[in-house]
């Protein structure tokens, strides 16, 4: 069960399937190293994928399981109604279309005709149905039900379609129907979700199926022929379970496994000095969700001054940070969604690296240094704050970085990082804070609603920071309201302007995920869209003169 960035991620992970090759019977093939790698081959079927995963999935029913190991397989075996495209676009994957009454409280899913699942039982509205039953059921306790509960009915008037009438319109609903994977009513009815053996041993109407789960080892999937998307290129996906990440490199390195996500220092460093790595290893670097900033706390002064926010903006040197502590691997960003989407809004620029206009707009606010020990004071007090952030290296790195930019223009910081409990509970939640160094992750649906409405500012809550724009408020409530994507695209542009003019926090940077992929798999999107590579793991392929030896067990 998983948010539109998350599937993604999970797609990509289908790779991350493995086989410890003496168990299951498959050997290196000391011949495709004297292949050339980066001859074009023409897409054929058939091949073995590897890959490696650091935890081992509770059960491949996600709703139950909720963690990212059981994702990373069953997205692999269970459809969803509808998905994202490579443009992180909306369409259909169990649908054909999907209609919105006028008072855009109602949706209703058109099914596409002939769907099957894996045992070759018809896949209906049916089933839709009794998935939304059992993610909303009490009993099922799932961690993804209060979206679903939002929903008042649910009916089926044909075996294909599937309508839901909320009780009020709710923006996020189709992103929430892109994450649930549909079960099967006539395997799970009456069942126990939390004790059925399906868990592992499921049958889905995915590109796979489930042929052996061995504990502790690993998983393997093999294509399923009664896919209701068509045929996928690879014919088996391994994943092995290696709980360490240096391991996983080691496995990599000695070609036993396909694929795997790196550091930035493995991406940047280990790999390119290393010209036998160089010549089998294709690396691929695409951004994610997320992002690191500087956050004020804004019911502290000077905080409380724009012209004060906006002068710290100026004064920090972005890409100094993206060079120097993520070795240049990210960027810097303006809004907080990742670039290319259509929530980003391409009219905004970051703030430029400009320490005079910085300086500029602290003499506006009053501050001057009235004793010439270089330090800026105001009202008798020197300006000089503490960064609190969590021990994470590349944001201490990065405040250090902005302890020296501003004390360039007349600021004096200090510098604390904190464990990661004591830092929530001791001072994100308590408000007892000057300024953070922290991160936002993000979901494929704009509505940030928990994070900058100014209702959301209670202990524990996402408004930590104290933001309370009227303007924004009102812009975040409409979002949630509009289901239409061109409105609600303009309503989010809107709503980022206002945020970066307001400057409650500096962008510092947006990261990339970075991923080494054996060069033997061909088909790999090269630049990756902004859904990521995974998006056509479907389409990878790998060349007969490529392959492993592999024996069937």
């Amino acid at each position: 069960m998983t948010n539109a960035l998350s599937s993604f991620t999970q797609s990509a992970s289908i790779v991350l399937v493995t086989l410890i090759i003496s168990a299951c019977g498959s050997s290196y093939n000391p011949a495709a190293t004297s292949q050339d790698l980066s001859k074009p081959y023409p897409s054929e079927a058939g091949g073995t994928l590897i890959s490696a995963m650091t935890a081992e999935p509770s059960g491949l029913i996600s709703m139950i399981a909720g963690e990212s190991a059981s994702s990373a397989i069953s997205s692999n075996i269970f459809n969803t109604l509808l998905k994202y495209d490579k443009n992180l676009e909306l369409e259909g994957e169990l649908v054909k279309s999907w209609e919105i009454s006028s008072d855009q409280k109602t949706i209703t899913f058109r099914l596409k005709s002939g769907l099957k699942w894996a045992d070759g039982k018809p896949l209906t509205s049916a089933d839709a149905l009794f998935t939304w039953q059992a993610v909303t059921d009490d009993k099922t306790a799932s961690p993804y039900a209060s979206d679903f509960q939002l929903v008042k009915k649910a009916e089926t008037p044909d075996p294909l379609t599937f309508t839901v009438t909320y009780a009020q319109a709710y923006a996020p609903a189709l992103d929430s129907w892109a994450g649930l994977q549909i079960l099967p009513k006539h395997l799970l009815q009456g069942q126990d979700l939390h004790t059925t053996s399906f868990a592992r041993n499921p049958v889905g109407s995915h590109y796979y199926k489930l042929d052996r789960w061995t504990h502790g080892e690993n998983l393997k999937l093999s294509r399923n022929p009664n896919s209701v998307l068509g045929q996928a290129k690879i014919d088996q996906l391994i994943t092995r379970i290696i709980p360490d990440n240096s391991a996983q490199f080691l496995e990599l390195m000695a070609d036993n496994i396909d694929y795997m996500g790196l550091d930035p220092i493995k991406y940047s460093r280990i790999i390119p000095s290393r010209p036998a790595l160089q010549q089998k290893l294709a690396l691929y670097k695409e951004l994610g969700n997320s992002y690191t900033y500087m956050g004020f706390n804004l019911k502290h002064k000077p905080f409380d001054d724009v012209r004060v926010r906006r002068a710290i903006n100026y004064a920090i040197d972005k890409q100094e940070i993206i060079d120097g502590v993520y070795l240049g691997l990210g960027i810097n960003i303006a809004s907080p969604y990742k670039p290319g989407t259509r929530w980003s809004n391409p009219a905004l620029t970051p703030y430029p690296y400009d320490p005079a206009k910085a300086r500029q707009l602290l003499k506006e606010a009053g501050f001057s240094d009235t004793d010439g020990d270089g330090i800026l004071d105001r009202d008798g007090k020197p300006f000089a704050f503490e960064i609190i952030t969590n021990q994470n290296k590349e944001r201490e790195k990065s405040a250090v970085l902005i302890q020296r930019r501003l004390k360039d223009i007349g600021i004096d910081v200090k510098i604390r990082a904190i464990e990661w409990a004591s830092f929530i509970s001791r001072f994100i939640k308590t408000g007892d804070f000057d300024v953070v160094v922290l991160g936002w992750g993000l979901g494929l649906d704009p509505d940030q609603f928990n994070i900058w409405h100014s209702s959301q500012q209670a202990p524990g809550q996402f408004n930590f920071i104290g933001y309370h724009n009227p303007a924004v408020d009102q812009l975040l409530e409409q979002g949630r309201l509009e289901l239409n994507p061109d409105k609600r695209m303009k309503i989010y542009h809107e709503f980022a302007r206002v945020l970066l003019e307001d400057s409650p926090i500096v962008y510092l940077s947006a990261g990339y995920g970075l991923t080494a992929i054996h060069k033997r798999v061909k088909g790999i999107d090269d630049p990756a869209p902004p859904a990521g590579i995974g998006h056509n793991s479907q389409d990878w392929y790998i060349p007969q003169p490529l392959r492993r030896n592999e024996i069937s067990q």
